[in-house]
């Protein structure tokens, strides 16, 4: 699958032509070969974790299965507006032009050439002038025999295939990021409103042991332990009123949004729904993952261009051909035919390098170091991708077999606090067992709602993790 085809074609032979093949028969063994295949990365049958039962592989819309309207405004402003995708846009733009220009070697180069020259001089014999000038059109092309050029091109090319792919793996990346900070602000707020109703409750206990302590059944170190207890609650309430403050400006960063007058509707996780996503076979991986697509791009990149910098110490043929209108009509040293006349010009020019201080070698040697390097980034995004998976599928299936345990937590931690609410007030239980029943019951709640959000987030890193629905096909647009 990585093995690019290099082609060099030459021409149907002129005389000319002829002997430089015959001339250059000697190194003909030295010609450059097509990279070889890299050895194949073991993939694994299954994945060792199940994940999501019954479930399809993500759609290119999978955000949407969110089931939230505002997320899915939010992404399409992500798509218009992040400047890390208008980056990539732009490179985009960049590598097409620098494939554009590799592939115009390949083909002959014409140009337009005018002179003019006014001639005069003075001598014993007398005086004399004359203008000499010539209008011209000029073609050039090298003959590419070892397919340097077309090695080249194809590098080009590939480059630019990658930049496609780079932009996708990014908008990826940032739409992922996006859904992520929006369940962020949601579960921050949802937070929120918890430590709020906390407070709420604190309050109202201390006015219970306060009404105690002044009736004489009550200690002050119970009205100042709940004071405590109240202050820290509000503590919780001002941390989580910043990290909502920040997770929104997180989020409107991502949007291309400044966040002065940014502002997220959705108050709590509740009205979301969790997507049924499978993650299908490991091997189909290798073909959803656009950073797997973009390493090897750049492998069979850097091939190509090994086989250019292989190309380039051999010799080269350059032909160039002029025809056009001068005066005088054949200029010489010795012999100059005068007037104006139709004029033509043919020149074949045989470069062959023979000392550079092994400027050459050293090219090549980069050019195989690099190949080297991305044949080494491509078999490390293959396990990379087959490690995000794991570790998404391992996190919802840890996440779900304790969904008994947190729904469990809260009920139980309800039923204690109204039972240590009720008892205090009818003066049957004691100030600890309330006040712990309190700590518990929010801790529980506060638990819960880090689950549902961690849940969510797992579902996105599997969402990201199995490309998020992308195509291959789709790329090259």
């Amino acid at each position: 699958m990585l093995r690019p085809v290099l082609t060099s074609r030459v021409p149907v032979a002129a005389a000319p032509q002829a002997l430089l093949v015959l001339a250059t028969a000697l190194v003909a063994g030295c010609a450059v070969q097509p990279a070889r295949a890299p050895a194949p990365v073991a993939i694994p049958a299954a994945y060792s974790s199940a994940g999501v039962q019954g479930g399809a592989w993500p759609a290119q819309d999978w955000y949407r299965s969110f089931g939230s309207e505002e997320l899915d405004s939010f992404v399409e402003q992500a798509v218009r507006n992040n400047w890390d995708i208008a980056a990539a846009r732009a490179r985009i733009l960049q590598a097409d032009a620098r494939a554009r220009q590799a592939g115009a070697a390949i083909l002959p180069a014409v140009d337009g050439v005018g002179n003019a020259s006014f001639l005069s001089g003075h001598s014993g014999q007398g005086s004399g002038h004359e203008t000499d000038w010539s209008a011209m059109v000029s073609a050039s092309y090298e003959v590419d025999f070892w397919g340097k050029n077309r090695a080249t091109a194809t590098a080009a090319s590939l480059q630019a295939d990658s930049a496609r792919v780079e932009r996708d793996t990014v908008a990826l990346t940032v739409l992922g990021g996006v859904a992520d900070q929006y369940f962020q602000v949601l579960a921050l707020r949802e937070r929120l409103t918890l430590a709020r109703s906390n407070h709420e409750a604190a309050t109202k206990i201390l006015e219970a042991v306060q009404a105690r302590f002044e009736a004489g059944v009550g200690s002050p170190v119970e009205v100042a332990a709940q004071r405590a207890a109240v202050h820290a609650a509000q503590i919780a309430v001002s941390d989580l009123q910043l990290q909502e403050s920040q997770a929104r400006a997180a989020l409107a960063l991502l949007l291309g949004r400044a966040p002065e007058e940014f502002t997220v509707s959705g108050q709590s996780l509740d009205p979301l729904r969790e997507p049924a996503v499978a993650p299908g076979l490991p091997s189909a991986l290798l073909t959803r993952r656009p950073d797997i697509f973009m390493a090897e791009a750049n492998l069979r990149a850097s091939s190509a261009s090994v086989a250019a910098a292989r190309a380039a110490m051999f010799p080269s043929l350059s032909l160039t051909a002029g025809a056009g209108l001068q005066n005088p009509a054949l200029p010489a040293t010795v012999l100059t035919i005068p007037g104006v006349g139709p004029s033509f010009a043919l020149t074949a020019s045989l470069v062959q390098p023979i000392f550079n201080h092994g400027r050459l070698q050293a090219q090549r040697d980069e050019a195989v170091g690099r190949e080297q390097e991305l044949l080494a980034a491509y078999r490390g995004a293959i396990v990379a991708s087959l490690v995000d998976v794991e570790k998404a599928l391992s996190a919802i299936d840890q996440l779900r077999a304790a969904a008994d345990a947190q729904q469990g937590s809260v009920s139980e931690s309800e039923r204690a606090f109204e039972g240590a609410q009720l008892r205090y007030h009818e003066g049957a239980g004691d100030f600890l067992t309330l006040l712990e029943a309190q700590r518990t019951l929010y801790a529980a709640r506060d638990q819960y709602t880090q689950y549902r959000l961690a849940r969510l987030q797992a579902l996105i890193g599997l969402c990201k993790a199995l490309g998020g629905g992308w195509d291959a096909a789709a790329a090259r647009s």
